[in-house]
C-alpha cells in the first residue's frame, strides 16, 4: 500500500499508472469513470493534482503531486525487498 494523500492508501500492484489531471483526455477520462461509478476522490475537497489509474478501471483522484507519490512507491521498495 502507498500513501496518497491524508492518509488514504492504495494497493501498489493494482495501480497501473499516475498522471497528471491537467491534459484533456485524462480529464475525459476522469469524466467518464465519473459517470460510471468508478472515480475515487481521496482529495478530501482540494484540488486533483494526480490521477491514479488502477486495474479494475478505477480511478483515484490525488491531492499529491504524481512525482511525489512515484517518490512515496519508490521509498518502499527496499522495505518491500527485506522482507523476501
Amino acid at each position: 500500500m502507498v500513501n496518497i494523500g491524508y492518509g488514504n492508501m492504495v494497493a501498489v500492484n493494482r495501480l497501473i499508472a499516475i498522471v497528471s489531471p491537467d491534459a484533456a483526455p485524462i480529464r475525459r477520462l476522469v469524466q467518464d469513470a465519473r459517470d460510471a461509478g468508478h472515480v475515487v476522490d481521496a482529495t478530501c475537497g482540494h484540488k486533483t493534482r494526480a490521477v491514479i489509474i488502477m486495474d479494475n478501471n478505477h480511478v483515484v483522484l490525488s491531492p499529491l503531486q504524481p512525482e511525489t507519490v512515484a517518490a512515496r512507491m519508490d521509498e518502499r521498495k527496499p522495505a518491500e525487498d527485506e522482507m523476501s
